[in-house]
C-alpha cells in the first residue's frame, strides 16, 4: 500500500544524491585504493631533466577526477591522496612525516573543488575543468609555497647562473609542465571520456544513484564566503608543514627506503594490497546490494 502525506502536509522527498555511512566509506576506500595504484605506476615512468626542471608525470590526474565526478566530491577527495601516502609513500618505505600533510591539504582541496564543478559527468567539457582546476589548485599552490621558502631562506634555490631572478622562471616553468602533462595530458583528456563512459554504469553497482544536474551533491564546495575562507585557511595550513618540513622537523619520519634495498621488484608488494583491499570493496559492495534487495522485497 502506497503512504500519502496527510492533507496540507507536504511530504518530502528522500535526496536520490544522499549517502549511507557505508557508501560513503566505499567512495572514500575506493578512491584511495584506485589513485595509490595508479601513482605506483608513475613509480615507474621515466623522468627526463632539462637543466635544473624535471619533466615527469607527478601523478594520473584522470584517475581521482573520475572519481570526483561520478561519485560524492568531499569523501573522493580525501580518499585520494591519503592512497598515496598509504600504498606509495609508507608500504614503499618514502615517508616524510608532516612534510606529507602539504601534499594531502592541497590536492585533497584541488580535488574537492574541481569535483564540486561537476554538476552532469556525461558532459566532457564540465570534467575535464574539473581536471584542469584541480591540478591548477595542487601545483599552483604547491609552487607559491616552494618560491616563499626560498624568499624566506628555510631552503636554497636552484639559481641559473647570471639569472638571479631565475628562481620563478624555474617555479613557473615546473608548473606549466605539471599542468600540462598531469592536468591536460593525463588529466582532462582522459577524465573527459572515462566519466562519460562510465556515468550511469558504475554507481548503480555501489548502491547509488548516478550524479545529475537536477539533483547537485549536498556538501558539494559552494562559492561563498564560509568557504573561500575554509579554502585559505587549508592553504595556509599546507604552507606550515611545509616550512616545517624544510626547517628539518623529522616528526613521523619513515625512510627505509624499500625500494633501494629490494628494487622496482618491492612495489608489487603495494599493487598485491591495492588489489586486496580492491576485492574487499566489491565483495562489500555486493553485499550491501543484497541488503539492500532484501529490505525492498519485506
Amino acid at each position: 500500500m502506497t503512504e500519502t502525506a496527510p492533507p496540507g502536509v507536504r511530504r518530502v522527498l528522500p535526496d536520490p544524491q544522499s549517502l549511507t555511512s557505508s557508501q560513503k566509506l566505499m567512495v572514500f576506500v575506493l578512491s584511495m585504493t584506485l589513485f595509490g595504484l595508479a601513482n605506483i605506476f608513475t613509480e615507474v615512468l621515466p623522468e627526463f631533466k632539462l637543466g635544473p626542471v624535471e619533466l615527469s608525470v607527478a601523478y594520473l590526474a584522470f584517475v581521482p577526477v573520475v572519481m570526483v565526478s561520478l561519485f560524492h566530491p568531499l569523501y573522493a577527495a580525501l580518499g585520494a591522496p591519503l592512497g598515496e601516502i598509504v600504498f606509495v609513500d609508507l608500504l614503499m618505505g618514502d615517508f616524510s612525516g608532516i612534510g606529507e600533510i602539504e601534499g594531502f591539504l592541497q590536492l585533497s582541496l584541488g580535488l574537492y573543488v574541481g569535483g564540486s564543478l561537476v554538476r552532469d559527468p556525461s558532459r566532457k567539457w564540465q570534467v575535464a575543468t574539473a581536471a584542469m582546476v584541480a591540478v591548477l589548485i595542487d601545483k599552483g599552490v604547491g609552487g607559491v609555497i616552494d618560491m616563499s621558502k626560498v624568499v624566506v631562506g628555510v631552503e636554497d634555490a636552484e639559481y641559473v647562473e647570471g639569472l638571479p631572478e631565475s628562481i620563478l622562471l624555474i617555479e613557473g616553468f615546473a608548473f606549466v609542465s605539471d599542468f600540462v602533462i598531469a592536468g591536460i595530458l593525463f588529466g582532462a583528456i582522459p577524465a573527459a571520456y572515462l566519466a562519460k563512459r562510465l556515468h550511469g554504469k558504475i554507481e548503480p553497482l555501489m548502491g547509488m544513484a548516478p550524479r545529475d544536474a537536477e539533483h547537485p551533491v549536498p556538501g558539494r564546495a559552494r562559492q561563498n564566503a564560509a568557504f573561500i575562507a575554509l579554502a585559505v585557511f587549508l592553504m595556509l595550513g599546507s604552507a606550515v608543514f611545509a616550512f616545517l618540513e624544510a626547517a628539518d622537523v623529522k616528526f613521523g619520519l619513515w625512510e627505509p627506503d624499500f625500494i633501494d634495498r629490494y628494487g622496482l621488484g618491492f612495489l608489487w608488494v603495494s599493487v598485491a594490497v591495492c588489489v586486496a583491499v580492491f576485492i574487499g570493496i566489491v565483495l562489500s559492495a555486493r553485499a550491501l546490494r543484497r541488503r539492500d534487495k532484501a529490505r525492498s522485497e519485506d
